[in-house]
């Protein structure tokens, strides 16, 4: 929160440690303030030694810094460079297109780095505007800009809380800090002390981004801007993470494509050097092969793929704000997701009433309701719970006084009255309701002292229940006599113990299933909490999650970020974590090679959001979490999560489809010719030919956002994996190249036909063989047991029927074609199916390999299937 012109941090000390675990006379000496504030003067100079107390906004990037930034991208700049070399050659058409589609990727990531930036105006809505200063011994209205540390500042039910500081006086406020802790219950603030290094346990402490719901303080600001808990969220928000999944992914693939392409450029530069020198034919000629070897259609067809993915997840209630995070989605392997509003309902429920003996109790219920319903004062939450959790009493019973809680006491009392007889019913924090009575009531409704025994029975009875999650308020009540018609918080002794009432954030009971849906496909889940442990672990029980290990935030905080990456893959739960501690979770998995999604719906999960490949809110989150997020769900369910991961992977596999089929095609085609270049005394195509071979190609790839994908590769995380797209390369390109090279033998040495003819023909076999094959490694199944979808199949056959039609007919004359007799056709045609049928044979191999090795084939799965296939016919 410093000014954004400012580079430096601002000169005013920082508290080393958490500030909130500093005494509060050792605050104001550090400070050099007084409970009545600063003098105006004093403040002045502060403000200008450590800027105003502000958001921190990094300066956006111009529109032309964005464009340039993805323009030096390997795989761009391949692309752009394929352009400029097409013009040059006269291909126009190819300029054009290629320019467009890239420009048309470029716009849309630069569009949505404009909203990733909006997040930024998020936060600046969640702090104050004003707040009511102490300066100069009286209080005044100021900017919240003008804030320093040092300052008094007063707050009242309602106020933003403007900055961090310190609690100096507190009259029974509550605030809401649900946005940085994930606590749905009020917070207590008071001047006690605190050790903890917890957000959720510093009951001495305010913080900038929370609001006080009840009661009023001062408060002494110790820290503001940049050094606020909600500054730090707004810098990792504004800080550029490491690339996402698909962003790696992209990357290597155009240093592949760059390798393999100055590869083939140079072997034929040189050799035609060494054989006859370097002719402004055979340069042109090594130009055409780059440009052969260039995907052109990539980013139109991940565009257009993942849009389609987007549009399928928004039926299933899924909006997608990054196209790139869909990928991701499907690459994910580990879901971090807070517990709140995911795994349960987001709202305190009454679970139980009980007797001091733990038996289910209607009286109980009924003595609660009467305190909630007549009780004045702030209305809590658990307020609502009881209200809404209990049947109506009857209208016999009527208020004559109440004593409202207050935070000294924790408790709250009203005197009742019903048919002439008059009581005091109290409700409060369980033990310090019980520590007022003298007698507890059985379950029989007759009431026995409250002897040490029963009470540590009591007290055990608390424990076990705490230890399952629960908040408890205790119950009690004590009859008075019937003229009794004024109460206070004295009167609040010798009461009878009757009971308690249990609350807790109920379980969704969909995200049993849900949750074992995602583990099924591959996704491990862990929850990243601000809530206490036995929270977590009693949702955890009740839901039947399978889990391993826990951390605690001060665990985490006792760790290095080489020891929590060492440590964080075995662990499943996180709990009383901070923002920032989040942010380090997920960065650990990472690091250890995870493709990371994370749920949150918290100002607190901003900073983890922006940290993962994949950040995921819902529909009813902060402003805050809803733009650091790139997918953002429109029910607060995990099912809807699972089915959106199922639409992650069919959108990859098609991605995966065109980069298989696009680099080893390309690589086959191009090292055929360059190999040609080395035999034949004439190029083997010219260079017009082999862009229109190129085009062709492309456009019948480009139904592939259409198609399906097989089941199986559905049921397991998938993810960019360059090695194996150069295995598949490796395998079937130089595949292509022998049944070429078998083409260029039957041309040259049997049929002995002349350059226009054997250009002729090879143009013929090449895009016959690369379209057909389409339909062979589409899937990882046997071919004619996967049908394509419609529309893969009009594209790629009608560029087929468009390439035979240039090349056979009279309009190819122009591009240097020759008439082919029927021998010759009947010979491609024999060639084209020994080839289609080698490649199916080959398939499985080639989706298994890499150059680091032979990978584990599927036991005899391929083969099984094609033999339960044939049997089956």
């Amino acid at each position: 929160m410093i000014n954004p012109d400012r580079t430096t941090e601002p000169a005013g000390r920082r508290f080393k440690n958490p500030f909130w675990t500093s005494p509060l006379d050792a605050a104001f000496r550090e400070l050099e303030s007084g409970p009545a504030g600063l003098s105006s003067a004093e403040a002045a100079a502060r403000l200008g030694r450590d800027g105003p107390n502000v958001i921190s906004t990094r300066s956006r990037q111009s529109l032309f810094g964005k464009a340039l930034r993805r323009v030096t991208e390997p795989l761009t700049a391949i692309l752009l460079l394929s352009a400029a070399i097409s013009g040059s050659a006269g291909d126009w058409q190819s300029f054009v297109i290629i320019v467009l589609i890239v420009a048309l990727s470029i716009v849309l990531d630069i569009y949505q780095e404009n909203e990733a930036e909006t997040a930024i105006e998020a936060l600046k809505k969640s702090v104050a505007v004003t707040a009511t200063v102490f300066r100069d011994g009286r209080t005044i209205e100021l900017p919240v800009k003008d804030l320093v540390r040092g300052d008094v500042v007063r707050l009242l039910a309602g106020d933003l809380v403007p900055a961090d500081g310190f609690v100096i006086a507190s009259h029974n406020a509550l605030t809401n800090e649900a946005s940085l802790t994930g606590e749905p219950y009020p917070c207590e603030k008071n001047t006690g002390e605190c050790t903890s290094s917890l957000i959720a346990e510093a009951r001495n402490a305010l913080f900038a981004g929370t609001s006080v719901i009840a009661g009023e303080a001062k408060m002494l600001v110790a820290e503001t801007g940049a050094a606020t808990t909600f500054g730090a969220i707004a810098a990792s928000v504004q800080a550029k993470g490491p690339m996402t999944a698909f962003e790696r992914g992209v990357h290597r693939l155009g240093m592949l494509i760059l390798r393999l392409t100055a590869f083939l450029v140079l072997f034929v530069l040189l050799t035609q050097l060494a054989r006859q020198g370097l002719s402004l034919e055979s340069f042109m000629f090594a130009v055409a092969l780059a440009v052969g070897l260039t995907p052109e259609l990539l980013p139109m067809i991940m565009t257009v793929t993942l849009a389609r993915g987007a549009i399928r997840m928004a039926k299933r209630k899924v909006v997608v704000k990054r196209l790139s995070a869909i990928h991701d989605l499907g690459a994910m392997n580990i879901l971090c997701t807070d517990k709140t509003g995911t795994l349960t309902e987001a709202k305190i429920a009454l679970v139980e009433s009980a007797d001091a003996e733990g038996r289910q109790c209607e009286r109980v219920a009924r003595l609660i309701r009467l305190n909630s319903q007549f009780a004045s004062g702030t209305r809590s939450n658990l307020d609502d719970a009881v209200l809404a959790g209990t049947a109506a009493v009857d209208s016999n019973w009527r208020l004559i006084d109440d004593a409202p809680f207050d935070f000294e006491r924790r408790r709250s009392s009203v005197l009742v009255e019903n048919n002439g007889e008059i009581q005091i019913i109290t409700k409060g924090a369980a033990e310090m309701t019980l520590e007022r009575c003298t007698r507890i009531e059985l379950s029989d409704g007759t009431a026995v002292p409250l002897d040490a025994s029963r009470k540590e029975e009591i007290a055990s009875l608390f424990e076990a229940k705490g230890q399952e999650g629960l908040r408890l308020l205790g119950v009690a009540r004590r009859t008075m006599a019937a003229d009794y018609a004024k109460i206070s918080p004295d009167d609040e002794t010798g009461m009878t113990f009757v009971g308690f009432s249990s609350f807790l954030d109920p379980p969704k009971s969909s995200a049993t299933e849900a949750v074992a849906k995602l583990m099924n496909a591959g996704i491990g889940v862990k929850i990243i909490s601000g809530d206490a442990a036995p929270v977590v672990l009693n949702v955890v029980k009740i839901l039947r999650i399978p889990s391993q290990g826990l951390l605690t935030g001060e665990d985490v905080n006792a760790l290095s970020d080489a020891a929590l990456t060492d440590r964080v893959s075995s662990v499943d739960l996180f709990v009383r974590v901070s923002p920032d501690q989040k942010g380090r979770i997920v960065r650990a998995l990472r690091n250890r090679g995870y493709t990371v999604g994370f749920l949150g719906d918290g100002i607190n999960d901003a900073t983890a959001i922006h940290a993962a490949d994949v950040g995921l809110s819902v529909e009813g989150g902060t402003d805050v979490a809803r733009e650091a997020a790139d997918i953002i769900l429109l029910q607060p369910d995990l099912n809807v999560l699972a089915d959106g991961v199922t639409e992650g992977r069919r959108t990859y596999a098609n991605i995966m489809k065109y980069v298989r089929m696009g680099t080893s095609s390309n690589f086959g085609n191009m090292l055929s010719m360059a190999l040609a270049s080395l035999i034949l005394p004439f190029l083997p195509l010219l260079p017009l030919q082999i862009l229109v071979n190129n085009l062709l190609y492309d456009l019948s790839e480009i139904g592939i956002p259409f198609d399906t994908a097989d089941e199986k590769g559905l049921s397991r995380p998938q993810a960019w994996d360059i090695s194996s797209v150069l295995g598949f390369t490796l395998i079937m390109g130089p595949l292509s190249s022998i049944f070429d090279l078998g083409t260029f033998f039957v041309l040259s040495s049997i049929f002995k036909v002349d350059p226009e003819v054997f250009r002729t023909a090879w143009f013929v076999e090449s895009i016959t063989t690369q379209i057909l094959v389409i339909f062979v490694i589409r899937t990882a199944r046997p071919f004619w047991t996967s049908r394509p979808s419609p529309v893969l199949a009009a594209s790629s056959l009608g560029a087929l029927a468009v390439a035979l039609l240039i090349s056979l007919t009279p309009i190819g004359y122009a591009l240097g074609f020759a008439p082919l007799p029927s021998n010759i056709l009947i010979a491609i045609a024999a060639i084209t199916v020994a080839y289609l049928a080698v490649a199916e044979a080959v398939k499985p191999f080639a989706l298994r390999w890499s150059p680091k090795g032979f990978q584990s084939l599927a036991k005899g799965e391929y083969w099984n299937g094609v033999w339960g296939y044939l049997r089956f016919k």
